[in-house]
């Protein structure tokens, strides 16, 4: 835009420094601006943007907090993490094997994990203290700290990626391989920051409800500037600024670069940051340059400085510190005469050593102050300029490939040395030795003290809980017997198990019902009323159906978390809560019920994450199987999610038919991880299709937690007899393929229900693995074979899902086995086309059955050739794998 009145201009601008000028100007000034800007917009004319600030420190130098402790100390101690961090990597490569590691990211993070642990980070030694998401590739560094502080010997840094042998690190944040130290995974770029904002929310919602005090807890978040590009990273900071999460502090480290080259080379993503997380509502503290820049900056009337910072793009931020100190000079300043009159009595090393505001421990620490006492109810995030490789000199520094250094060779080792003021000779460089000061060495006492005033050393994790008394099989009882004439779903049974245990009186309390945003979808619009949706700000209106049973009520204290449209929130909450047991000393059980299909395969690495984390809860896939959610078509139906739960060594997944399976399988779900405290979650397939449910036979109970029982015998009346499997919706098929057996074709069938062909596939590995690991002892048999023995017959199993899942344990089957199962894109009809179309429907388990006899000699193949004509079915119907 054109300056048309210059004069005009200035008699603004003059006015606006008067305010400024007086007591409370500042706020004066915001409200005019304020008032201004909305005149403006009523006019109809288009308001500018406002929503950045100059490319400056946004607190100024004269409202910095002092920072109280011993710069110089820290100094020296910082350095000594920093060598630590960087041999322990360097010593892990210097083999042929190439173990790998990071040393960049944390060189140009470990002021600000410094000053978080000399001043701000709180322990749990006297109860819980900050929760605190580590920025993955920083991990070195955290292991250097500890080492200092004798929490990890050095034995233990040179295990560092060698694990299997036992005493090693991890590569990264791993709770399940080092269950002592880490809390959270957060290598996976874009986890760590979306489980923050969820972790905050539901420390809200336990604050609110009652549950647990967190009095001034924190949830700090490490992440970069780079990792910002991961859609689960910046995806839900709305949902942190509209809940108010005063509780929550991100602070990213911007180096500008990420693993191949610069950021935003182009632009400047410290300011693209600040408008979106100031637009969702975040209080941004910007941390940029250090305090070498103040001088100069006070010293320069002219405003050029400013104005150039404002222009310089962050590929030339990076160019300066590459190429030093001559190139800055004439790049940075060499643009405006005044400027290089301004830096004229500075040498080339003076401007080189202008520091970023991440790297001075003073700006780093009048930001954290901020961050943690400010009260205006919204989350803070830190955004701090600092350099990739800092400290590296021309091995790394601000190089392209820094991300992926190893190694420095040994005039880099000097220079790094040198810089640092380490106490290591020439001669101990080539070994590059770790280094820690005596016990009672100055800097030793000094960081003992500083983390006993916080509450003790972290990173650290309470692994253990006090078990929970969980309701008996007797408790549930209701949900074990017929449903009479009624048909029903699985889901609407387990929203019937799901409303007693909310008001069980051990740990109803305990139980947290969440939702994407498909309540009505389940049946669980009447919890509504009876335990509300868990809201900040409570209802600040009169829902429309407030005049019905159950209306949308919104409450301060609701049980219900309902995320919206947002599978990964969703799961992220599920997880906060499901590791409140640990991060909390506050077990919880949640049960977040989803569409299936939207489950796995949509979240799958905080899916993983769940199982590193060592969640506890029950993830319910509800319109689970290829051809239940009928009229939804290809991208809702799902043939998969049991394959993809099988994939995490401790997910326990089951595809239970009828409402006694499913509470069999909740109770003792409940019983394994809140009273025997196994280290396992549960995923559940759950269905939305209305059907008849038996009562639960006789002493099956075992078989249904072990993955298959005989529900119904062969009446041996016939010749021949087969042995029929399903679980699911199929299985109801599969018992009407029986029926067809029996009656048309004189052929009995023993037919089994399924419930879990991944704890039993895991079961006859098991079985296998020990009979070759002990070839002279007696082998092991599977649980499936154990069950199948005397029952005679070629083997059948038919599924609702791809026929992967039921060929698991085609191992543990030694005779002729086939399997039906949903293979394919699914398609939108009804459930008796879609079962005809995949194949799995009764019919085709009648053929199965009776070719697997043909092919055994028993039967002759005339028999299967009328069969299909008398089902309809012919033999160039197009294979639904292929369309």
């Amino acid at each position: 835009m054109q300056d048309n009145d210059p004069t005009e201009t200035a008699e603004w601008l003059e006015a606006l420094n008067d305010v400024l000028g007086q007591e409370g100007g500042p706020e004066r000034a915001t409200y005019l601006l304020k008032t201004l800007a909305e005149k403006v917009a009523q006019s109809g004319s288009q308001v500018p943007s406002a929503i950045t600030t100059p490319f400056r420190n946004t607190i100024k130098p004269v409202d910095e907090r002092r920072m109280p402790g011993d710069l110089f100390m820290e100094r020296r101690i910082r350095s000594l993490i920093r060598w630590n961090a960087l041999a322990m990597v360097m010593r892990a490569n210097d083999n042929d094997e190439g173990l790998g590691g990071h040393i960049s990211t944390f060189s140009s993070a470990a002021t600000l994990y410094d000053i978080g642990f000399n001043y701000f980070f709180k322990g749990n030694d006297n109860g819980p203290g900050d929760l605190i998401y580590y920025q993955g590739h920083s991990a070195p560094g955290m292991y250097a700290r500890s080492f200092l502080e004798e929490r990890l010997t050095e034995e233990q840094l040179d295990n560092f990626r060698r694990e299997v042998g036992g005493n090693g690190l991890s590569s990264y944040p791993h709770p399940w391989l080092m269950p002592d130290y880490w809390q959270f995974p957060t290598v996976s770029m874009g986890l760590g920051p979306i489980q923050a904002i969820y972790q905050a929310h539901v420390m809200k919602y336990q604050q609110s409800r009652e549950l647990v005090q967190h009095s001034d807890r924190k949830v700090w978040a490490f992440l970069g500037d780079g990792e910002c590009d991961e859609p689960e990273s910046l995806g839900a900071i709305a949902k942190a600024g509209r809940e108010h999460l005063d509780n929550l502090i991100f602070v990213v480290n911007c180096n500008l670069q990420r693993l191949d080259g610069p950021v935003r080379g182009n632009g400047k993503i410290i300011q693209e940051l600040e408008g979106v997380f100031r637009g969702a509502g975040w209080n941004v503290i910007k941390v940029i340059w250090g305090r070498h820049w103040d001088a100069l900056l006070e010293k320069d009337k002219t405003g050029l400085l400013k104005k150039r910072m404002n222009e310089v793009c962050d590929g030339e931020l990076q160019n300066y510190k590459a190429n030093g100190g001559a190139y800055t000079r004439e790049h940075f300043f060499g643009k405006y005469p005044e400027l290089l009159e301004l830096v004229s009595d500075l040498s080339d090393d003076d401007i080189m050593y202008l520091n970023r505001g991440g790297h001075d421990p003073y700006k780093v620490y009048a930001a954290y102050d901020q961050a943690v006492n400010q009260n205006n109810g919204q989350p803070t995030v830190v955004l701090a300029m600092t350099v990739k490789g800092y400290g590296m000199g021309d091995s790394g520094e601000a190089q392209n490939e820094t991300h992926s250094l190893k190694k420095l060779d040994l005039e880099s080792l000097k220079k790094f040395r040198d810089r640092f003021a380490l106490p290591i000779s020439d001669e101990e460089l080539k070994d590059v030795p770790y280094y820690r000061p005596a016990q009672d060495s100055p800097e030793m006492v000094y960081m003992r003290k500083r983390r006993a005033e916080l509450g003790g050393y972290i990173p650290s994790r309470n692994p253990d809980f006090n078990a929970l008394e969980v309701p008996q099989l007797d408790d549930l009882k209701s949900q074990l017997k017929s449903s009479g004439k009624r048909e029903i779903s699985t889901t609407m049974s387990f929203v019937r198990t799901l409303s007693t245990l909310t008001k069980d009186k051990k740990i109803g309390e305990r139980v947290v019902p969440i939702v994407p945003d498909e309540a009505r979808t389940f049946g669980m619009e009447g919890m509504f009323r009876q335990l509300g949706i868990y809201s900040s700000q409570g209802q600040r209106y009169m829902p429309h159906d407030a005049d019905q049973i159950m209306y949308y009520k919104e409450d301060e204290k609701g049980q219900i978390l309902e995320e919206g449209i947002n599978e990964a929130g969703a799961f992220s909450a599920w997880l906060a809560a499901a590791t409140s047991y640990s991060n909390h000393g506050y077990p919880m059980v949640p049960f977040y019920v989803f569409y299936s299909m939207f489950g796995f395969q949509r979240i799958m690495d905080l899916a993983w994450a769940a199982g590193d984390t060592q969640a506890r809860g029950f993830l319910m896939g509800a319109t689970a199987g290829r051809t239940t959610l009928n009229g939804e078509g290809l991208q809702h139906q799902d043939g998969h999610s049991l394959l993809m739960a099988n994939m995490i060594p401790n997910c326990v997944a089951y595809d239970p038919t009828y409402a006694y399976e499913l509470t069999v399988i909740i109770q003792n779900g409940l019983k394994r991880m809140y009273e025997d405290k196994e280290n396992c979650f549960y995923y559940i397939t759950i269905e939305n299709e209305n059907y008849h449910h038996p009562e639960m036979p006789v002493d099956c109970e075992e078989g249904i937690i072990k993955g298959m029982y005989l529900l119904q015998k062969a009446e041996n009346n016939n010749i021949h007899t087969v042995q029929l499997m399903g679980s699911g919706s199929i299985l109801r098929e599969v018992e009407e393929a029986a029926t067809i057996l029996r009656k048309d074709f004189d052929v009995d069938a023993d037919i089994w229900s399924m419930t879990s062909i991944n704890e039993l596939r895991r079961d006859g590995m098991e079985c296998d693995r020990w009979n070759v690991m002990n070839p002279d002892q007696a082998p092991k048999r599977s649980y499936v074979a154990d069950q199948l023995e005397g029952h005679e017959g070629p083997v059948i199993c038919a599924t609702d899902y791809m026929k992967s899942y039921g060929e698991q344990i085609a191992p543990f089957i030694r005779r002729q086995f086939r399997v039906l199962g949903t293979d394919g894109f699914g398609r939108s009809d009804t459930r008796t086309k879609l079962r005809y179309h995949f194949e799995v429907d009764r019919y085709f388990i009648v053929l199965a059955a009776l070719k697997s006899l043909v092919d055994e000699g028993k039967l002759d193949v005339s028999v299967v050739v009328k069969a299909a004509q008398d089902f309809g079915i012919s033999g160039d119907k197009r294979d639904p794998m292929n369309c």
